[in-house]
């Protein structure tokens, strides 16, 4: 349990997972006569609490509009005596009843997984270890799926999927992907992208696997745009790495459609080490220098 700054007033800590079509979105973050999913699940949680004043959400990646979860993590700080009241005369604990009367205020393209009380320490944005994305895009016209449309991308011209794939490993490990980011002022472009592979499924739809700590702004949709013109080739393989040693963005790079794009999945670390990791995230990092080399990680400061 939390409790509001200068209030006093108890706070409980939940936790829910959830799912979206970001189609019909202006994206994740609340604005101004638009429709985001924040603003919707606001709302709902807002109504569901009855609470006085719109329910603040903390998300573990803010998606742009049109791009989709499936594994989207937020928490919410609500009113202790609220969220006890949830069940309401049933004997359901109130992760359970919250869960499926979300169910019945969200509009269809917003679903509920899980709603339960976050552990101590739990923050879904700084917690995360990981995230995982897929993006999908389909390079030949007459196996396209009109069912898919809205999730996948289609290329004018085939793909070669090795040489996409080759290229795409070159990408990994810490580096400053400011090449591949829309800057933002007083932000860090250093990551470590953990993973980034191209498969093609049975269905001939090529699909990239992009897994990092973090991203940043237009990241993955840059990471994609890399790698399509090499295979189309028109670039050579080792063209996305000269890009990333750039460390600044590439006008070259194009950023993909965003309804080809999903996060998937959020890892965090168990209770122990939440806190410890929400510490660590919140430290600004920088690529080590020449002296630091040898210490095996980056270097950090407080922001």
């Amino acid at each position: 349990m939390v409790e509001e700054a200068g209030a006093g007033a108890p706070l409980r800590r939940i936790r829910i997972d959830l799912a979206y079509d970001g189609t019909d979105f202006s994206g994740w973050a609340a604005q101004p006569r638009l429709r985001t999913v924040e603003g919707e699940l606001s709302a709902a949680l807002t109504t569901l609490l009855r609470a006085p004043s719109p329910v603040r959400l903390t998300v573990a990646g803010r998606t742009d509009a049109g791009v989709h979860a499936r594994g989207q993590v937020v928490h919410a700080d609500v009113d202790a005596d609220a969220w006890a009241a949830v069940p309401g005369r049933s004997d359901r604990e109130p992760g359970v009843a919250a869960r499926t009367r979300l169910g019945g205020i969200l509009p269809g393209d917003v679903v509920v997984h899980a709603v339960s009380e976050a552990p101590d320490g739990f923050d879904a944005r700084f917690s995360a270890l990981r995230r995982r994305y897929l993006y999908r895009l389909c390079d030949n016209p007459s196996v396209a799926d009109p069912l898919r449309r809205r999730d996948t991308v289609h290329t004018k011209r085939p793909l070669d999927l090795s040489a996409m794939d080759e290229a795409a490993r070159t990408l990994v490990g810490l580096g400053d992907f400011a090449a591949f980011c829309k800057k933002r002022e007083g932000a860090t472009t250093v990551r470590t992208l953990l993973e980034y592979s191209w498969a093609r499924l049975d269905d001939g739809t090529l699909v990239a696997t992009v897994v990092a700590d973090a991203f940043c702004h237009s990241m993955v949709r840059s990471l994609v745009g890399a790698v399509v013109p090499v295979g189309e080739g028109r670039r050579p393989v080792d063209w996305p790495a000269e890009v990333l040693r750039g460390a600044r963005r590439d006008p070259a790079v194009s950023v993909m459609p965003p309804h080809g794009l999903s996060l998937e999945e959020v890892v965090y670390p168990d209770a122990a080490g939440l806190a410890a990791r929400a510490a660590e995230a919140r430290s600004v990092r920088s690529l080590p220098t020449d002296q630091d080399a040898g210490s095996g990680g980056p270097t950090t400061s407080r922001p």
